[in-house]
């Protein structure tokens, strides 16, 4: 299940919650109620990172959170610190701290990468442009380039001598994005999952979730959709979410997980049924001989949906009828032209998809005849598409 980290920020000056826990005391009591409603690892940070925020040396960042650090672990918390100084990042370890979670994936401080390589604390390495959370914020694509982005950070943290498997990325939630950047990162997290990494999001209170408040409503009136959000992030792959109200992120994750675990009881419901090599002729194409003569394509469908009734009951009315799917196929294929086999598979996907029973369609369309100009074996775009209508309420 999704890991909730819980926000103890040891600040006067951080945008939600600034000064309610400087005190080391207050610290510590409000780490230990964010465990005991179940959060799994306590971040914690002594240097606010809200527009504006003055900077903070490393020894006054340690004189606030050291003493915090060392009773947690003490209590046997697991303890991650939110840290761009190289200098507190090794004495939090020293002190337990597992994890060091640094916002300019180790690029503020040149020492960071190498000083984490030798201990055995795994890092966070977020997506941002330096410490001003709203420098720069244009994108042409803000997840290939959030991607791009990590993936160098990734490549340095390997050649300091960070082993693969102590690095975890993070987006960068409200860090140099706009409200839409945001709003497009979360909806892009599959892209992201394709490093093969576990993913920290963080969208707790951040200015975007204001989208979805009334005007002027206070910071912490996000929590509901910090919740939604880190619960959509859990269901898109996301190792851990980073929060300040864990109470109400673990109950949202926790249905997610009760769902999941109440679809995998049924899990004989769900079939998938392939139909390959649907051939049709159709007039598609961006060159005028195509749209003129035409050519074979070869279409491959896959559906998964709710046809395990079939298995028992043999009946055509439990599962989908194969040759009216085939037909659906060719009469696609067969119909108005278009330029890309990419839109001609997106709407054999969509005719699919929309069949009852059916919760999703992956076809792929293979143009063998294609008109490439040197030897080769196929051309072929795949394409998804979910049933909608299981979405409507």
């Amino acid at each position: 299940m999704t890991e909730v980290w819980g926000i103890l920020n040891v600040t006067p000056d951080s945008f939600s919650d600034g000064g309610r826990y400087v005190d080391a005391g207050a610290a510590i009591a409000h780490a230990r109620r964010m465990r005991a409603q179940g959060a799994d690892v306590i971040d914690i940070g002594g240097e606010s990172t809200r527009p504006g925020a003055t900077p903070l040396s490393a020894a006054d960042e340690l004189d606030r959170i050291l003493p915090v650090v060392r009773a947690l672990v003490d209590e046997g918390i697991r303890v991650s610190v939110d840290t761009v100084h190289a200098t507190t990042a090794k004495a939090v370890i020293d002190a337990g701290a597992e994890i060091i979670n640094d916002i300019t994936a180790g690029e503020h401080d040149p020492e960071m990468l190498a000083t984490v390589a030798a201990t055995d604390a795994r890092i966070v390495l977020m997506h941002s442009r330096g410490l001003d959370v709203l420098v720069d914020t244009g994108y042409d694509d803000v997840v290939t380039e959030v991607l791009e982005h990590l993936i160098e950070r990734v490549g340095a943290a390997e050649a300091a001598g960070i082993s693969i498997d102590r690095i975890i990325v993070d987006p960068g939630f409200g860090f140099s994005k706009d409200a839409h950047d945001n709003w497009r990162l979360l909806a892009g997290m599959r892209r992201l999952r394709s490093l093969g990494l576990p993913i920290l999001v963080g969208t707790s209170r951040k200015r975007f979730l204001g989208d979805v408040l009334p005007e002027g409503a206070d910071a912490t009136e996000r929590d509901a959709a910090t919740a939604a959000t880190s619960m959509l992030a859990a269901q898109l792959g996301a190792h851990a979410v980073r929060v300040h109200d864990v109470a109400s992120t673990v109950a949202a994750i926790r249905v997610q997980h009760l769902v999941e675990e109440a679809a995998d009881d049924h899990v004989d419901n769900d079939v998938a049924i392939r139909i390959e090599g649907v051939r049709a002729y159709g007039f598609h194409g961006v060159l005028a001989a195509e749209r003129a003569v035409g050519q074979d394509f070869v279409v491959d469908v896959d559906l998964s949906g709710r046809f395990g009734r079939a298995v028992e009951s043999d009946a055509l009315a439990d599962t989908v009828n194969y040759a009216e799917i085939a037909q659906k196929v060719v009469s696609v294929v067969e119909g108005e032209p278009v330029d890309l086999i990419e839109a001609l598979a997106g709407r054999i996907a969509d005719a699919c998809a929309a069949l009852p029973l059916v919760d999703a369609a992956h076809v792929t369309v293979h143009k063998p005849n294609a008109p490439v100009g040197v030897p080769f074996g196929d051309v072929a775009v795949s394409v998804s598409r979910l049933n909608e209508a299981d979405w409507t309420l």
